[in-house]
């Protein structure tokens, strides 16, 4: 009888030490959790900034670079974007590259992909260079159906945007780009879908455009993680 109810305080001890260690165990893991995610956090805000601030040195350097060559041209100050009003290229309702377009782009390009492409530090970090035709909302003459419209301008603003990106490769610019070039380059038609709006109203003139656009590669957070685990 003594023997049997000695077994018990035994058995209830074994159950403490094991859910004393599995707690501990936890604990643990929560707090490696936590210190990985702080770091993976600090790691991902770091770069993310350090990617902007080489965008807005990169996007000073084009503004100063064209206002030098007197070349029209809207830049974003932040991201590099480039607006060039369609007015500068394409004669009203054409995709062919009129002599102003094309005196425009032997100018421009050298500039745009000379700049861009030189920095090793930005050009491993754009996934794609965007050209996007844009159209205004304005009507086709003799066309009513608004599905038909949007369509027609479609075509258009791919037309342009294939036009531009084709003589860009005839330009002048540093041919050692070229291959980088072709591997990011995308061409894009967007209709009227975008417009420009000034005082809540469709601006033609602006509206009529062609933009240059830096897809910049996402920061992907697990490789953060593993680039603190390792410092």
């Amino acid at each position: 009888m003594g023997i049997k109810y000695k077994n018990k305080p035994v058995e209830e001890s074994d159950n403490n030490i094991f859910w004393t260690t599995m707690s501990d165990l936890l604990l643990g893991l929560a707090i490696i959790f936590m210190t990985l995610f702080v770091l993976a956090m600090s790691g991902f805000t770091q770069q993310n900034l350090t990617q902007k601030q080489r965008q807005m040195e990169m996007s000073k350097e084009l503004i100063e670079k064209l206002k030098e060559a007197n070349i029209n041209a809207e830049v974003d100050s932040m991201t590099g974007d480039i607006k060039i009003s369609d007015l500068e290229l394409f004669e009203v309702g054409s995709y062919n590259l009129s002599a102003k377009g094309r005196d425009y782009l032997n100018r421009f390009t050298p500039i745009y992909i000379d700049t861009v492409f030189s920095k090793k530090e930005i050009i491993d970090e754009i996934e794609n260079v965007v050209v996007q035709g844009h159209t205004d909302s304005q009507f086709f003459a003799g066309i009513k159906n608004k599905d038909e419209q949007y369509m027609r301008n479609m075509t258009l603003s791919l037309q342009r945007a294939n036009a531009i990106a084709d003589y860009m490769f005839k330009t002048n610019y540093n041919k050692q780009y070229s291959d980088k070039f072709k591997k990011i380059l995308i061409v894009e038609g967007k209709s009227f879908s975008e417009p420009i709006l000034v005082n809540g109203k469709e601006d033609f003139n602006k509206s009529r455009r062609v933009e240059m656009r830096l897809k910049i590669k996402k920061l992907n957070l697990s490789d953060v993680i593993f680039m603190g685990v390792g410092r």
